[in-house]
């Protein structure tokens, strides 16, 4: 029993000897890991602690420890409150809207983009449809209210210039999703793009050559070589995509709703602000934004 013993402990000393000459040799690699992981470790992690007060009636002046538990009380509530119908029905529709009109969207520039042969030409669309990622939601809604307004709006002037009715695009309920879904459309597809051009980048441009050897053209090359090429990654994006996709987003619908767009405008996100910073109530928003 001793020797095996000794054999464990041995074995035990050898990998920790490994362990730490692996992690000496691979030290810079472990420090540039340090910033992502102490993000997610502040920004996700720690704040999961507040989400106790969803199963409290928390009072601010007794702290976590101090409020009284009262189990699903708030998740009852919220379930049983008509309000929950229309924001998942608002959220929901919002989602599969960005699901069929925004997520084809990059991959069908990067498919172009991918049969442009001049190199110039090229990164200079490439860089004009990555700049809209970097503006902000509030820029983009400005920009939104600069075109739609009905008092000086850009398209509204156009339809008054040509005899029509001033369309209240902002204040419609009707306006409402197809608006919203653009400034994602806008925003985001050239982002979209980055990472399926980069999976086009690997693509072996002798099977191109073969392809046209056999009398494949440009729409047969693409639907045979470059799709399948990129497949498993479209299938790994629609998977993270799904994941979030109840996640509308705080700041853009924040900025777009008003008291007549409400209806179709409110989401979970922004309900629970409503209810938790501008009511007061802590624990009911908590309970929402858990779900």
């Amino acid at each position: 029993m001793q020797a095996v013993s000794e054999t464990k402990r041995s074995i035990s000393d050898s990998k920790m000897n490994s362990f730490k000459r692996r992690l000496k040799r691979q030290k810079w690699f472990f420090i540039m890991l340090l910033p992502g992981l102490l993000y997610f470790l502040i920004y996700k992690y720690m704040p999961m602690w507040g989400i106790l007060i969803a199963f409290q009636d928390y009072q601010p002046f007794l702290g976590f420890f101090g409020s009284k538990w009262v189990g699903l009380k708030h998740f009852e509530t919220f379930f049983g409150n008509e309000a929950f119908w229309q924001l998942f029905r608002n959220t929901f529709i919002l989602a599969v809207y960005n699901i069929v009109f925004f997520f084809p969207l990059p991959i069908i520039i990067s498919l172009m983009l991918n049969e442009v042969r001049r190199d110039l030409f090229k990164r200079w669309i490439q860089t004009l449809i990555y700049v809209p990622h970097f503006v902000s939601w509030v820029v983009v809604v400005g920009i939104s209210f600069l075109f739609f307004s009905t008092e000086g709006g850009i398209v509204n002037s156009m339809l008054n210039s040509m005899g029509a009715e001033p369309v209240k695009f902002l204040l419609s309920k009707d306006w409402f999703r197809t608006i919203i879904t653009s400034q994602v459309i806008w925003k985001e597809t050239g982002w979209g793009t980055i990472i399926f051009l980069a999976a086009l980048a690997g693509v072996d441009p002798g099977l191109y050559e073969a392809a046209r050897m056999d009398g494949a053209n440009r729409w047969r090359q693409m639907w045979h070589i470059t799709l399948p090429a990129i497949r498993s990654t479209i299938i790994i994006l629609l998977i993270l995509r799904i994941g979030t996709f109840l996640d509308s987003g705080f700041e853009q619908i924040f900025l777009m709703v008003n008291p007549l767009n409400r209806e179709v405008g409110e989401v979970f996100d922004t309900y629970v602000y409503t209810t938790g910073i501008s009511q007061g109530k802590f624990s009911y928003s908590t309970a929402v934004g858990v779900f």
